[in-house]
């Protein structure tokens, strides 16, 4: 989410472009079947069943990219929601009014093939095949749309960067409790098969409870593995945590600060996991 971005000639007031389906090549479609299929080698048993569940119903792997709009007449008829082409990042007023009228901007371009392991900007596999398959949950689907919602309001104070830090959090790398143990519902993990195994197995990430203004306090790592990965419990308690709190007391409380590490543990946390921290410390992703 950013606001510093120019809107290219080809896109709509409202940022949305053509998908352009004809135009991708083999070599392409190509890359997002690898992808998938890289990821079903370890996502099951790890991914929640709701995002499994999504993948199923949406069909994602009959072959090469989506057409967004077969996809989205499908999507639509589950939770109202659609999928729209977008060029890339998008400002955050942009963003949050396609979330709030239930249409999900997702970028049209894909990763070459030697960024298989990570690309820094959002590319159409992590956006569709990371984020789509959790608007296929009712509960879910309705907790972005109040995250929207909430985001529009949010423009009026100056703690975007603590409402941003909800979304990656929750959105992007966040965990889930289920009666078969912790399973990943962030669109971040989800589409990386590196950080599905980290983020659940390893020594190293602090896992701690939901806690809505702990974690809008809590910065976070936006080029490597998080340092911390939040539990909810379920999405009800993700939807009623945004419903039902009026933010703009903790935004005045908060004021844009963020006093919090990655890493830190407080003694009021529910911690299910006490990390080592010894991939961050080690050099991460940027490890000699």
């Amino acid at each position: 989410m950013n606001n510093h971005f120019a809107k290219p000639a080809h896109a709509r007031d409202d940022w949305t472009i053509d998908q352009g389906w004809s135009s991708y090549t083999a070599e392409e479609h190509q890359v997002w079947d690898t992808l998938y299929e890289r990821l079903m080698k370890v996502l099951p048993g790890r991914a929640a069943p709701e995002f499994l569940n999504g993948l199923k119903a949406l069909d994602l792997h009959r072959g090469g990219i989506p057409n967004f709009e077969t996809m989205s007449d499908e999507l639509e008829a589950l939770t109202g929601w659609r999928v729209v082409a977008v060029p890339g990042l998008v400002p955050d007023d942009v963003f949050f009014e396609h979330l709030a009228n239930r249409r999900f901007p997702a970028g049209n371009f894909i990763r070459k093939p030697d960024q298989l392991d990570y690309i820094q900007e959002p590319d159409v596999f992590h956006d569709v095949f990371g984020h789509v398959p959790m608007l296929t949950d009712p509960v879910f689907a309705d907790y972005m749309v109040a995250y929207g919602k909430g985001g529009l309001r949010s423009l009026r104070h100056a703690s975007l960067k603590n409402l941003a830090a909800l979304y990656w959090y929750t959105v992007e790398f966040g965990l889930i409790r289920t009666d078969q143990g912790l399973r990943i519902y962030g669109a971040g993990i989800v589409s990386s098969p590196a950080e599905s195994v980290f983020s659940l197995e390893d020594p190293s990430p602090n896992r701690i409870g939901f806690d809505l203004e702990r974690l809008m306090r809590t910065d976070y790592r936006i080029d490597d593995f998080q340092q911390t990965y939040f539990v909810i419990d379920s999405y009800e308690q993700l939807f009623r945590s945004t419903v039902d709190t009026d933010f703009a007391p903790l935004y005045a409380k908060l004021q844009g600060k963020f006093d919090l590490r990655p890493e830190d543990i407080l003694p009021e946390d529910e911690v299910l996991n006490v990390g080592t921290q010894a991939y961050a410390q080690n050099g991460g992703r940027f490890a000699a």
